[in-house]
């Protein structure tokens, strides 16, 4: 078969390009098409593949203010030669599955999520803008969602990440998805022999992804956090945590390695669609404290890899972690990594070729 691969944009290795690592291991032969490519920021593994770009990829400073060209991107899509291709599979977060496939193609789309931006984080973005943007992100937003219902009924079959995702892609689309869960390279994690006395944070420091609450807990708290990761709250967060908290910034690979293995407990505390860091701090063997909504729910076992708080607020959250501590001890480090294992990168590629090839064969 002559496969596609169509991915929104690949300017770095998170976890939607490690969905596309893992289908380029599956399928060396298969070329892949995105808007802007930056080849310095991305594996070998994906590029070894022939790599093409949409007009986007020539507009100006594209690798870096790309989502700049959003309102482009359905148009860019559609310009795309797809029509030697037997299987098209595109990964959805940002535009990518709007692409015209020929009749006798089959279209696989997995998907991240439905772009936030459009429908339930909408909101939010709205209100993270100033007035100029506001008011082109209204109509901008209402013609990207028109077209983004439309092109759902180019796709043959829809994959997501996640049970929280498929609910979405039910609402907005009116299609049913098979759930296969995201790829985490868990054999790069390993337990250590020994803990030491701190949690852990880690992520980009957006307000979405809920670290000023772990701040105002810990705060209260008193007790040792370290947060790695880079974005637009690292200096706010940082003027306002106490002697007890430790903001790294970016670090490298290794680093991270070494506090997941040594923390005491991860601490979650946003709304993921998948979530690959508490899987790859229980790959680690050590458990996590999350808040009780999205793809958490489906990666954390209350009691045996973790624990969940209710409600986004330190009251709940510090609540949690005094439970924690006096449980400490029930939690299995090998018990944790074991189960940590069912969202293995094998396990992935086992689950698509097995639902790519049964889909494919019922046609």
């Amino acid at each position: 078969m002559k496969i596609a691969i169509v991915h929104y944009w690949l300017i770095s290795m998170r976890g939607g390009e490690k969905v596309v690592e893992s289908l380029c291991e599956l399928y060396p032969q298969a070329d892949i098409y995105t808007h802007v490519y930056n080849p310095d920021k991305i594996s070998e593994t994906i590029k070894k593949h022939k790599i093409y770009t949409t007009f986007i990829n020539k507009l100006p400073f594209a690798k870096r203010y790309y989502q700049t060209y959003l309102p482009l991107m359905p148009l860019a899509l559609e310009q795309l030669d797809l029509r030697e291709y037997d299987l098209i599979i595109s990964t959805e977060s940002g535009p990518a599955k709007g692409i015209i496939p020929s009749p006798s193609a089959f279209h696989i789309s997995y998907v991240h999520t439905p772009m936030r931006y459009v429908w339930d984080m909408y909101p939010d973005y709205k209100k993270s803008v100033g007035l100029l943007k506001k008011w082109l992100m209204i109509p901008i937003t209402h013609y990207l969602r028109m077209w983004d219902v439309s092109t759902a009924s180019r796709v043959d079959a829809f994959i997501t990440n996640s049970f929280y995702v498929k609910q979405r892609v039910e609402k907005y689309y009116r299609r049913n998805a098979t759930v296969i869960h995201a790829p985490v390279e868990t054999d790069q994690f390993k337990p250590s022999d020994e803990t030491e006395d701190f949690y852990l944070m880690i992520g980009q420091l957006v307000r979405y992804k809920r670290a000023d609450l772990v701040v105002d807990a810990f705060n209260q708290l008193n007790k040792k956090l370290v947060i790695i990761g880079e974005g637009e709250l690292f200096s706010e967060l940082q003027n306002k945590a106490g002697k007890n908290i430790i903001l790294k910034g970016w670090q490298p690979f290794e680093v991270i390695q070494e506090h997941y293995s040594k923390c005491k407990a991860l601490i979650f505390p946003g709304v993921e669609d998948f979530g690959i860091v508490p899987v790859e701090a229980m790959a680690s063997g050590r458990p996590v404290i999350a808040f009780g909504k999205g793809g958490a729910l489906e990666t954390v076992v209350e009691g045996v890899t973790g624990m969940f708080f209710k409600e986004q607020t330190p009251e709940c959250l510090i609540e949690t972690v005094e439970k924690f501590e006096a449980k400490i001890n029930d939690f299995s480090s090998e018990q944790i990594r074991a189960h940590a294992e069912k969202f293995s990168k094998d396990i992935f590629k086992k689950k698509m070729r097995e639902f790519i090839n049964k889909t494919i064969s019922e046609q």
